[in-house]
């Protein structure tokens, strides 16, 4: 929806664009009442638009379409429907000569990438039918009489990132491609295919903004500039102005139309029609307003001569050029409007809540010295970090830095207690299975694409991967077996679920990856049986087989610890293991397949730790880490174009904006979630925990997430004018706000608190 908004207005989308990009029904954000060039189009005698694909377009101009057949963009499982349901109206349309633009919005390539990558095998034959669809178009255009004046603009809205992604600012995000193709073009001689890209990675041809979609279609078209316009007419296409003054006409338009805005933002600078020597241009301007008030000036110069000239020299354009690019970067950086009232109050709000959360901590003592003093070291690391645009973006390593340092301390505290002499043997396995946790996905921006377990060894060797899968559903199917040894009837019945269970939920897995990403089913002897056998299931019907069974199994253990005698030991104990193995198996089905045996990882750790006789303290300080680390090992970053969609729509045959939010959050924490619940395992094995201290472990969580919040808030107004804020440090604060709503209160406070607290004690 942003870039959608900067291709028809060629205004800078704000960042509160990306947010209600997500809310499907939101009202809010509609173009209806902004001047676009549709509504130029459409206010042009007989003016009629007609459009199919993306309905992101029907909710932005909503009544614009003469005709329409829209898609929701948001069923990211869909690679095939959502683009036919475009190209089947392609040949009527081409007939009718009742429309003055088409809109056609396909979504096949962009499903692709959030589901599978770049790199998917869907990839090419889907571009390979972008092709033929063009070719078709064209066809159309060279034969159909009403078609030889029309302009053909093929185009993306967005790049996408190495994960299939986009929102963040890699090149591969933001370099999508633009071409203008019309009959008229060829005797202007611009064609050029070059094979390799020039300095940039991406940079194949001419570098535009996309901003400038706008203005150019308003001059190639016949219509003013939309109002709120910051784009700047495209050069290469003046030579199809025969005449100087036209030509020069068509960029005094455009000047004029973005003089406007400049003149309202910077009320106290000239910036009329005289010629009159500035005095500050003689030397160097002191400022940016300053330098472009020179450039406009140097302009109006350049343009007043012309009117004694009549050759009109391409040299006369450029001053005009050279001051629209300038207004144009100004203009954009400019572009967000601040209310530092509402800043200040949200962090006060932070303030308050991080002074009171300390508090609540100071009041409980200072047991556990060496621990309380490590989890200071985190908050004060943590939140000078987040003021340092690099650190934010590859916050991964914090984390397992501070994950490591922590396995020390506990090496350290065992070398010290020599009544724990397996801490020696713990330490090392820790520490071993968390350097394989680091190499698992590579995120951030600097290493991000670079060889790592999930996307590079497990390609070459699918094989491997299908094995640690395997074990680790076979681990799970164990760990629910030993679980029923309760003398009931219902229980041991409700067991026998367990196998088809498990095994279902591991076929369901199978043929998902088939369906995303089918070279890691290639030469795995036993995997195409299994898929066969259910080829005649949808994927939908075999992802709510599973995730009603987990949701069942979980109702009757907790049904169990609420109406049954659960005070013995053994009972507890059951349904503890239970709870925990149904809720390991759903949080695998929320993730990527290559990600599954990460969660054997994190059974080894749990059991590593249980070992240890760590206090409530530290078993917080370890909850704290391992729920960070596990985000990021499991391919999480601070960049919305992390943000994995892959699984969101398990069991969903359509688009619902909560359904679908619960389950990209799971898909996306599914490592935070599963250690909030091993923690309470852990807590429930800890005397301290049930008797001396129990509500320590959830102030200490407190004050990270009151300290984090804190530091992000204050770290984005001091540095709101920073070049990287929209991209870095505000992608930052909504990662911030979903671990504070959803992981913290939501999990952690209501989920982990009171149900699993009581579930497991």
């Amino acid at each position: 929806m942003p870039r959608v908004k900067a291709i028809t207005t060629g205004s800078v989308p704000s960042f509160v664009d990306v947010i209600l990009n997500f809310a499907e029904s939101d009202t809010t954000s509609t173009l209806a009442h902004q001047d676009t060039w549709l509504a130029q189009l459409r206010a042009k005698p007989g003016g009629r638009l007609v459009m199919y694909g993306d309905d992101t377009w029907l909710k932005l101009f909503p009544g614009m379409f003469y005709r329409h057949d829209g898609t929701t963009s948001f069923f990211v499982s869909d690679f095939t429907e959502v683009d036919n349901n475009v190209t089947r109206h392609i040949p009527e349309e081409m007939g009718n000569a009742d429309w003055n633009a088409m809109i056609m919005h396909y979504l096949g390539l962009d499903h692709i990438g959030h589901k599978a990558g770049p790199r998917s095998p869907h990839m090419i034959p889907k571009q390979k039918e972008m092709d033929s669809i063009v070719k078709q178009i064209y066809s159309s255009m060279e034969k159909e009489a009403q078609l030889s004046s029309a302009l053909l603009v093929l185009c993306g809205d967005h790049g996408m990132n190495d994960g299939g992604n986009h929102g963040g600012a890699s090149a591969g995000e933001t370099s999508p491609a633009l071409t203008f193709i019309s009959p008229k073009f060829q005797d202007m001689g611009l064609v050029k295919a070059p094979l390799k890209p020039s300095p940039g990675e991406f940079d194949f041809y001419d570098i535009i903004d996309q901003s400038d979609i706008a203005p150019t279609l308003g001059g190639l078209l016949g219509f003013p500039v939309p109002l709120n316009n910051l784009g700047v007419f495209i050069p290469q296409f003046l030579p199809l102005w025969k005449k100087g003054e036209e030509r020069l006409q068509l960029l005094q338009e455009n000047a004029r139309q973005i003089i406007k805005i400049v003149k309202q933002t910077y009320p106290g600078y000239r910036f009329d029609s005289t010629t009159a020597q500035l005095t500050h241009c003689d030397g160097s301007p002191n400022s940016e307003i300053a330098e472009l008030e020179c450039k406009w000036q140097r302009a109006q110069q350049m343009i007043s001569q012309a009117a004694e000239d009549t050759t009109l020299s391409p040299d006369i354009e450029q001053p005009l050029i050279d001051f629209l690019r300038t207004a144009q970067t100004m203009m954009s950086s400019t572009a967000s409007n601040y209310n530092l009232s509402r800043l200040y109050q949200g962090i006060a709000f932070s303030g308050i809540a991080f002074l009171l959360s300390l508090y609540s901590c100071m009041q409980k003592g200072r047991n556990g010295t060496a621990a309380v003093g490590y989890m200071f070291l985190v908050l004060l690391g943590y939140g000078a970090l987040m003021f340092a645009s690099s650190y934010v973006e590859e916050e991964q390593h914090f984390w397992y830095w501070m994950a490591s340092g922590w396995i020390f301390y506990l090496y350290w505290k065992s070398s010290n207690n020599h009544k724990v002499k397996s801490g020696y043997v713990g330490a090392f396995v820790l520490a071993t299975l968390t350097r394989i946790m680091r190499r698992w996905n590579q995120t951030g921006q600097k290493f991000a694409g670079e060889p790592d377990i999930a996307n590079t060894f497990f390609r070459d060797h699918p094989n491997v991967m299908w094995l640690l899968i395997l074990f680790t559903y076979t681990d799970l199917y164990q760990r629910l077996l030993p679980n029923t040894s309760i003398a009931d009837p219902t229980n041991k019945l409700l067991s026998l679920l367990y196998l088809p269970l498990t095994s279902f939920s591991f076929i369901f897995k199978v043929v998902f990856t088939d369906a995303d990403a089918p070279e890691l089913i290639r030469n795995i002897p036993f995997l195409p049986f299994l898929i066969r056998g259910v080829r005649g299931l949808s994927l939908v019907f075999q992802a709510r087989v599973v995730l009603i069974g987990v949701l069942v199994c979980s109702l009757y253990a907790i049904y169990l610890r609420a109406t049954r005698n659960s005070n013995r030991t053994g009972a507890r104990r059951d349904i503890r293991g239970t709870f925990h193995t149904l809720l390991s198996l759903f949080l695998i089905t929320q993730s990527r397949a290559t990600n599954i045996p990460l969660f054997a990882l994190f059974r080894i750790q749990q059991q590593v730790l249980s070992s240890m006789s760590l206090s409530t303290t530290e078993i917080t300080v370890t909850s704290l880490l391992f729920q960070y680390a596990s985000f990021f090992a499991l391919g999480g970053s601070n960049a919305i174009s992390s943000v994995d969609l892959s699984n969101a729509y398990n069991g969903v045959s359509g688009y619902n904006v909560g359904v679908v939010g619960i389950l990209t959050f799971i898909g996306n924490w599914a490592g935070p979630i599963w250690w909030v619940s091993a923690t309470h395992h852990l807590l429930s094995i800890t005397r301290s925990a049930r008797q001396n201290q129990p509500n320590k472990h959830i102030q200490l969580l407190t004050l990270f997430i009151a300290t984090s919040l804190l530091a992000v808030m204050i770290a984005c107004t001091a540095l709101r004018t920073h070049l990287f804020i929209w991209t870095v440090f505000s992608p930052k604060f909504l990662y911030s706000m979903a671990w504070t709503l959803a992981q913290h209160i939501v999990i952690n406070i209501l989920f982990g608190e009171h149900l699993l607290r009581w579930l497991y004690n």
